[in-house]
């Protein structure tokens, strides 16, 4: 790594030097132009980390399926405040025929608690098991906040399957990669598409007793089975260039479509906050939601926030985690887009303060930090 952005590289390598992980990606776009794309340390031991390497984006690809379902909503196949039943007849049991997408996008369908069987067992047995569940204890279905990191997003990508007729993959190769230019994500190990070349998938390590041990997340059967809501992966530059549409809609795409991936307007309600100052029972920290994505909530505790976006980013700055690994947001006041990944999960209060700091040191280095 050059010394260009020595705040970063400091944040970075004194990860390395603790534990926290072995390497990692970092893109970083400002008023529409790359200004940093790497990849510092090593995929494994012994093996450089490169840029071009895929990795594990877990929770921070559930943004892609909140466009694609956005899409639907556009062109007047679904509404938000359809209930999921209206999709899925047999989700109507069990009290659950109330719940909505709107409930499933701000996180308050009260599913966190479903055994899903991923990546055990097929995808129609888990569909088969999310419709059969009862709600959470004590929760209230449309009203009890809580992050749901898996259950509902196989609904929703159910949904898309059945609206559409057509596989999950395919829609999203045809609705979102192919259109922005993004070759190289994917949501299984296998190619999609004809002519995809496969990329290798640098491995994920775990914090175990102060050592970092591999887990078998790149491999069979995580590696090969589809989750909509944690199963995305590609190089950070492609999930830079998924926000920066986001932040900036082209007039035309790669694939020569007229339209962009969203309007306006769309984006707008995306990233609108349409839960405000309640308090996450997954998070434990009060936590504003839009649809799909976590908006700015440093007002409730910048230094407490989990998965924040550091101290200078603006109040309307939107995005989305992925569990103790990686980040992706836009700051659209800033004009500024970052995506970062870590090879290494430290555990939850080493990668919130390894987050905030390389949050921070992008502002200040950016000569972005003003508070």
């Amino acid at each position: 790594m050059t010394h260009e952005f020595p705040k970063i590289q400091t944040v970075i390598e004194q990860g390395m030097d603790r534990g926290l992980h072995l390497g990692c990606q970092l893109c970083v776009l400002h008023a529409g132009k790359t200004v940093i794309d790497l990849a510092v340390g090593e995929a494994r031991p012994g093996e450089p980390l490169t840029p071009q390497h895929a990795m594990m984006w877990l929770s921070g690809g559930k943004p892609l399926t909140v466009v694609l379902l956005a899409q639907l909503w556009e062109q007047g196949k679904l509404d938000l405040d359809d209930p999921v039943a209206r999709f899925l007849p047999e989700f109507a049991v069990h009290g659950k025929q109330g719940i909505t997408l709107r409930h499933i996008l701000i996180h308050t369908a009260g599913l966190r608690q479903v055994d899903t069987g991923w990546p055990e067992v097929s995808w129609d047995e888990t569909i088969q098991r999310i419709c059969a569940a009862t709600p959470d204890p004590d929760s209230l279905p449309g009203q009890t906040p809580g992050y749901h990191p898996l259950s509902t997003w196989f609904l929703l990508g159910e949904i898309l399957q059945r609206v559409e007729d057509r596989p999950y993959l395919e829609i999203l190769q045809t609705g979102l990669l192919d259109p922005l230019g993004m070759p190289h994500t994917s949501a299984v190990s296998e190619p999609t598409s004809p002519g995809q070349q496969p990329v290798e998938l640098a491995p994920l390590y775990e914090r175990q007793q102060g050592t970092l041990v591999e887990i078998p997340w790149s491999q069979a059967p995580r590696a090969s089975r589809l989750s909509p809501g944690s199963s995305l992966r590609g190089p950070v530059r492609d999930l830079a260039i998924f926000y920066e549409t986001l932040r900036k809609p082209p007039a035309h795409l790669s694939n020569n479509r007229s339209q962009p991936v969203l309007q306006r307007p769309t984006i707008a309600a995306l990233t609108a906050r349409h839960r405000v100052g309640e308090f996450d029972q997954t998070l434990m920290h009060a936590v504003d939601f839009g649809l799909g994505m976590i908006i700015n909530s440093r007002r409730y505790g910048v230094d407490t926030v989990p998965y924040g976006y550091g101290r200078y980013a603006s109040e309307r700055t939107f995005g989305h985690g992925g569990a103790q690994c990686t980040q992706g947001y836009c700051d659209p006041e800033n004009e500024l887009v970052v995506a970062y990944a870590f090879n290494g999960r430290p555990g939850e209060g080493q990668h919130q303060r390894r987050v905030r700091a390389l949050n921070d040191a992008i502002y200040e280095e950016l000569g972005l930090a003003t508070d």
